[in-house]
Parts: structure tokens; sequence; C-alpha cells
């Protein structure tokens, strides 16, 4: 593990730095490459990478080569979760200069389809997203990317926590999604990565109680660590569902309130349905599974609402914000941190790919 150096870098005949990014080229196989940028156009700018989280959607194409229905037909540039530093802009920029430190969202929608004019962009059939085959990720020295897609950092906002703003934009979507308040008890199914951001969105939105499950004490522990009221280690079993159910309504005076299923399997999810009150809502935030069988009649009984989540919209500013004045720190979430070179990208995706006490695994570039 390294300190986070400059990583590999070679001169062109030129003199000009040459950039270097790591492509997926097969199963588990990553290679640092050149990567040539495309023209910077007016309304972008050219960003050097400095930090990047590696995501779980990039531990399954790391893995099977697809995630979900996303499938890497050729060698593909991974990494979307990143913060830089601004070195170039384009000619109409007039928000951003060089030297400036951003956040990057990394999903670029077409802006002009009736999801993109509704305000749903995330859900744009059109997106272009950072690793998301075909279109190549950020896990480079540099990358282009329009400015209206960079978020200056304020001076106290590290670049680690800028990338963090990716994983933390799910929770606070997902609560925004919810309506979570000062008057909503919570459930979290799952105390991975995105189960842990949406434990510290839903206190930042005012939860007066938010409990946790998990299969893991570790995960727990750091849960625990975080500010969950309550925390539940549940099994893998789906026939135990009726007496953890009974567990974790105990655990809340009131009732639960709304649910966040942050793994998505048969078991979270029937869980979720059988342990939200009446009237309440299930936000289904993880999607391990592409088809579940969920007691969905009875559900439905109870007038339970299920709302699905799928990535963000218009969330980096509050996330923003949320660090600057600290009423959320991700830094505890960095468990991880390695630099850019060949043997430490295979390094830091075995890591993640492994996880073990492992929660986020940084590059700093």
């Amino acid at each position: 593990m390294a300190d986070g150096g400059a990583g590999i870098q070679e001169s062109k005949g030129d003199g000009r730095e040459e950039n270097m990014a790591a492509w997926l080229v097969g199963i588990e196989n990553l290679k640092i490459q050149p990567y040539h940028l495309p023209p910077l156009g007016p309304h972008d700018v050219k960003v050097r990478i400095k930090a990047l989280g590696i995501c779980g959607s990039d531990i399954h194409h790391f893995k099977h080569m697809r995630c979900a229905n996303f499938i890497v037909k050729k060698p593909m540039v991974i990494g979307h979760e990143c913060a830089g530093i601004i070195e170039e802009v384009g000619s109409e920029v007039e928000y951003l200069a060089v030297g400036d430190r951003v956040a990057l969202e990394p999903g670029i929608s077409c802006t002009q389809c009736d999801l993109c004019k509704d305000g749903r962009y995330n859900l744009c059939r059109q997106m272009k997203f950072f690793g998301s085959p075909p279109t190549n990720g950020s896990l480079a020295n540099k990358v282009v990317h329009p400015a209206s897609l960079c978020y200056k950092l304020p001076d106290n906002v590290s670049l680690e926590e800028g990338a963090m703003c990716e994983p933390l934009s799910v929770g606070v979507h997902a609560c925004r999604r919810a309506n979570i308040g000062p008057e909503t008890s919570v459930l979290i199914m799952g105390a991975g990565t995105i189960g842990l951001v949406t434990l510290l969105a839903a206190h930042a939105f005012g939860a007066p109680r938010i409990v946790i499950v998990d299969v893991e004490a570790r995960r727990l522990s750091m849960a625990k660590d975080l500010g969950a009221d309550e925390t539940i280690q549940v099994s893998t079993d789906i026939q135990d569902i009726s007496e953890e159910v009974r567990k974790i309504q105990s655990a809340v005076p009131s009732s639960i309130d709304v649910t966040f299923d942050c793994v998505g399997v048969n078991k979270t999810m029937s869980t979720a349905l059988s342990a939200t009150r009446s009237g309440g809502k299930v936000c289904l935030i993880g999607l391990a599974q592409t088809e579940m069988t969920v007691p969905l009649t009875p559900a439905a009984a109870r007038e339970i609402d299920v709302i699905g989540i799928f990535r963000y919209r218009n969330t980096w500013p509050l996330c923003i914000e949320f660090l600057r004045t600290g009423k959320i720190d991700v830094k505890p979430l960095i468990t991880n941190r390695f630099g850019f070179s060949q043997e430490e990208i295979e390094e830091a995706f075995k890591t993640s790919a492994g996880g073990g006490s492992a929660i986020k695994v940084m590059f700093n570039l």
C-alpha cells in the first residue's frame, strides 16, 4: 500500500505527459495504459483526478465483465467516484477556473428527452456514465468532463470527501424520495457502503431513530460508531424472517415509517415489507437480484408504498453543504488507500472485492 504519489506517468516525444488510465481488459484483469482524451469542448473542463473510490458496481464489472444489464464488450476505463483539480477550461466556462478543486458528477444525460426535461435526468435512456459500458470511466490521470457537472469544493472539504459525494448522493436521493424528516423512524437493511451513507443521510435529514441490520458484526459495529440507534445481526436464512422482524420492531418504540433495502435480495426485501408499518414506505436501493419473490400482496393490503431508487439527481450541492458544515462526516468510511500503479490497482481491487474490514477503498493519484 502506498501513500498515493503521482503514479505512472510517461512522456510523449514533445515532452508532454501522457495520460494513463486503468483499463478493464478482461475478468479480474486491469492494465494501466495510455488513455487519449477527447478534445476540450467550449463547455468542458480538463480535470486531473486526485481521489477516486471503488464502488460495488466497479467490482461487478471487474469480476464478471458486467453489472446487471451493462456488459463490458471491449476494454474500458473503470471508475466513477472521483474528485480532482481543474487544469484547463473551455472557452465558454465562466464559473470555474484552473486550480479549482472539484467533485465530479459522473453521469452525462442527453438533456433533450422527456425524462430530462421533467428533471428526472438520472433515468435518461441515453445516459453516458463514467465506467458504465460502453462509456470510459475516470480512474485516470486526467479526464474531460462538462463543467456543469463539476462542483467546486470548499476549502475545508478534502478531495477524498469530494469523491465520496458520489456514494453519499445515493443516500441523499433516497432520503429525498422517501421524505425523511424529524418524525420518520428508519430501518436500513444492509450495512455496506450504501447502507452506511444512507444512515448518515437519514441522520442529516433529521430521522429521530435509525435501526440497521446486517449479517456481519464488523459492519454493524461501524454503523453503531456512525450513529445508528440500534444494530441487529441477522442470518441469511429466509426461514428466520418472522423472528427477525419481531426483533426489529421491538427496537423501535413506535413503528418503522420507512425502510431502505440497501441489498436487494428476496430475504431483505421480504423483511422490509414485513417490518414496515401499515401506510409506510419501502425504498429499494440495492439491486442485487434482477427478480425477487416477495410477499407483495400482504404489503399492498397494508398500503405500503414501494419506491425505486436509481442513482441520484441534483444532489452534489447538498452533499457538499453537509460535508462543509460537518453535518455529515464520511471520512470514517474510507478504510483503505492506494496509489496509482499497476501493482496497487490490482491490490486495491482485490481488497475491495474481498470485503472483510474494507468499506471504501480509495485511490490517491
